[in-house]
């Protein structure tokens, strides 16, 4: 297990889809250990290995709610509420920069374990907004791009003027 460097925000790899996990050993355990080594540190509560420059749908989520960690290899969102919560958001690569993000409030996800075994569960409140946060990055949105053009320029501009 290693902490290891994060990508951070504009790198164009953040905005870039992330491919299957198809090999389910040894080294996606390791990579998860490192992805949550790395999260701890940062720190943060989620992570994905495109944070850490991995095109890899793996994500790792450390939260109460869910009994501490949890690894999610190739999560996929089944079902959305209609009903909705705004909570405010960050990334572990951008660090500082925090704004209110609306997202549904319930999700069905679907997604492998490490070893490769298929599961379904639903999450809300706080775990979903971090499951979707956590997705949209696989997919290759950073969370920016669910902020208003405005709120989002102001952000960064506040971000780069103040970046650790």
């Amino acid at each position: 297990m290693s902490i290891r460097p994060i990508v951070r925000f504009p790198d164009p790899r953040l905005k870039t889809p992330c491919l299957p996990v198809t090999v389910f050993d040894g080294t996606l355990k390791q990579l998860a250990d490192d992805l949550y080594d790395t999260m701890k540190a940062a720190p943060g509560v989620g992570i994905t290995a495109a944070h850490i420059g991995e095109a890899l749908r793996l994500v790792v989520l450390d939260l109460p709610q869910l009994g501490g960690r949890c690894d999610y290899a190739n999560p996929e969102i089944l079902w959305s509420s209609p009903e909705t919560m705004e909570h405010e958001e960050g990334s572990v690569s951008m660090p500082g920069a925090i704004e209110t993000v609306l997202r549904p409030k319930a999700i069905e996800l679907q997604y492998d374990d490490l070893e490769g075994v298929r599961h379904k569960v639903r999450l809300e409140g706080f775990p979903a907004i971090c499951m979707q946060h956590e997705i949209d990055q696989l997919n290759g949105m950073f969370w920016l791009q669910r902020l208003s053009r405005l709120k989002r320029e102001r952000l960064v501009t506040k971000w780069e003027r103040n970046r650790p």
